[in-house]
């Protein structure tokens, strides 16, 4: 086990991808172009095969850039697409997701509040996420906000690194980064309102140059 996380954390939401009407490949492959280091695929709703036809396309993308990939929640396509895995409190317990997806594999692990991060501290995986560190818009029924202050918290009591997600802007991002977040999760941030592959790549390329001077 263990990932060097790239400061940012761009998640490939289907749901807000289908409302600005752009394909998850589409996405991918211009946050790819825009220097992104790792894609997580988050999509709630069910897996027809043409979801997992276009996932297989992104696993392909991100192994051609070197990128690793993440599937949330659902460790059967993870496993087929040879991705990583991320679950929530509410999925596969980490440590049978670990048993499903062996040794090698990245594997994420969301928390909501200390209780939660301090016991995810001690399962079999290679990050964990922290959230929501503000109001976000990309969850129907989103836990309490954390904030900054937590951040902060927690950083110094986990020694995995630490992924902070829920909210986070341009405007907002430096002062998460400060608190100790090794990586930050973001959606909604990274779409405009109006999405096409160029904007999408630009808005990747903007992200990465800021968190560069972090």
């Amino acid at each position: 086990m263990g990932i060097k996380l790239p400061r940012l954390y761009p998640i490939l939401d289907s749901e807000s991808l289908d409302r600005r009407g752009i394909s998850l490949p589409a996405a991918a492959a211009a946050f790819l172009e825009g220097g992104a280091g790792i894609l997580q695929l988050r999509h709630k709703a069910h897996w027809s095969r043409a979801v997992f036809d276009s996932a297989r396309q992104v696993a392909l993308m991100c192994r051609e850039s070197g990128a690793p990939f993440i599937v949330n929640d659902r460790a059967d396509f993870a496993l087929l697409l040879d991705a990583g895995l991320h679950v929530g409190q509410d999925d596969l317990l980490p440590r049978d997701a670990r048993r499903l997806m062996g040794p090698d594999a990245v594997i994420g692990f969301s928390s909501h509040n200390l209780p939660q991060l301090c016991a995810a501290a001690g399962e079999p995986v290679d990050y964990v996420a922290l959230g929501p560190v503000f109001g976000t818009s990309s969850k129907r029924d989103p836990d309490p906000v954390v904030g900054v202050g937590e951040v902060r918290r927690c950083r110094a009591l986990l020694e995995k690194p630490l992924v902070a997600i829920g909210g986070i802007t341009y405007e907002n991002a430096l002062e998460v980064l400060a608190a100790g977040a090794d990586s930050l999760a973001v959606i909604s941030g990274l779409l405009p309102a109006s999405a096409t592959p160029r904007s999408l790549r630009e808005r990747m390329e903007q992200w990465q140059q800021l968190v560069k001077t972090a």
